[in-house]
């Protein structure tokens, strides 16, 4: 995935001979470029921006209120702090506000190259996936109470957008010109996305409220509501069936056809006679990607090994998933006390 990288300087022909010399990383990073911090701040709400290279000395707004701009506004962005007026205290102050670098002019730009991937490798430590479902991720980072910063880009649109975990929690998420619940709604609501994982969160103040259950629900409802009825979808004029209603599925994604065999996992039925809002247990092969799928995450993110998975689709029922030779569909009503059926079956 290319990030942005924005580049703050009043000085115009070092901005060209930077952006000409940056050419050559276009395939790691591409290079938007603002004159001063007034603009840069406008930059921000235009792009979605993982570094900023701010020079000190400029008109309207400094390096330093730039700097303290995006700690306030934009904690996950870092910045490398350029200056041809460098002292100790001046350093000291740029480190105590967040900035992630510092260099001095003159220097030569394959360094600051070299301090740029270095601090994208960073954050991108948590692994790139680009085949696996966002919703899918997201519940395993929300059971697995996993802090990650999660850079989501739509391979459709183009857009670029950020999720913040603390401890399984969404704090916060971002997009150009949106924040918190609105842009969570449309980040969700994407299908085709690469995702690059960072084990770490800037955002201390949560300032999403809603569960995040409920958030992707409403994802859901909102893209179903942008299709055609039925879950058809119009393009030039030709209605196709989505290719995740297969002739063989039904709504709750499990198989139409008789299955090979249709013995039960007893040991499951009986763990689970006392819980209310179980509907039926059965084995259901077609789970078994997701479950691959799954697990891989889970290697991916130090989870450990998958001891069942919860699939919500928002519809009547909700599956609980339980991995083996055969795996093992539990129906559920959305209601039901899935944390607690979860818990059962990992003993």
């Amino acid at each position: 995935m290319i990030r942005n990288i924005l580049i703050v300087d009043d000085d115009k022909i070092w901005l060209r001979l930077v952006q000409k010399k940056f050419d050559k990383y276009r395939e790691t990073f591409s290079v938007i470029v603002a004159k001063d911090g007034m603009e840069a701040v406008e930059k921000l709400k235009q792009h979605a921006v993982s570094l900023v290279v701010t020079d000190m000395q400029m008109p309207r707004m400094d390096g330093l209120s730039l700097l303290a701009h995006l700690s306030a506004h934009y904690p996950e962005v870092h910045v490398i702090v350029v200056t041809a007026y460098s002292t100790p205290k001046l350093k000291k102050a740029v480190l105590e506000r967040g900035g992630a670098g510092y260099i001095e002019k003159p220097f030569v730009v394959e360094d600051l190259a070299e301090k740029i991937t270095r601090i994208l490798k960073k954050e991108s430590e948590g692994g790139v996936l680009q085949t696996v479902p966002l919703e899918m991720f997201i519940q395993l980072i929300e059971m697995e109470q996993k802090t990650s910063t999660i850079r989501v880009y739509n391979k459709v649109s183009g857009k670029k957008g950020v999720l913040f975990f603390k401890n399984g929690e969404l704090m916060d998420a971002r997009l150009p010109g949106l924040e918190g619940k609105s842009a969570a709604y449309e980040i969700f609501s994407w299908d085709e996305v690469t995702m690059a994982i960072q084990d770490e969160c800037a955002v201390n103040k949560k300032k999403i409220d809603k569960d995040l259950q409920a958030i992707l629900l409403d994802a859901m409802r909102l893209k179903d509501e942008s299709s055609g009825p039925d879950g058809f979808e119009e393009e030039d004029g030709l209605v196709e069936r989505n290719n995740d209603e297969e002739d063989d599925l039904d709504l709750f994604g499990e198989s139409s056809r008789e299955p090979e065999n249709r013995s039960t996992d007893n040991d499951i039925k009986q763990m689970l006679r006392d819980e209310k809002g179980v509907y039926d247990v059965r084995q259901d092969n077609t789970h078994l990607p997701m479950i691959k799928t799954v697990e891989a995450i889970g290697n991916l993110i130090g989870a450990g090994p998958l001891k069942a998975c919860f699939l919500s689709k928002g519809e009547l029922k909700d599956i609980i998933v339980v991995p083996g030779e055969n795996a093992t569909a539990i129906s559920v009503d959305p209601t039901a006390p899935r944390d607690r059926i979860i818990e059962t079956l990992k003993r």
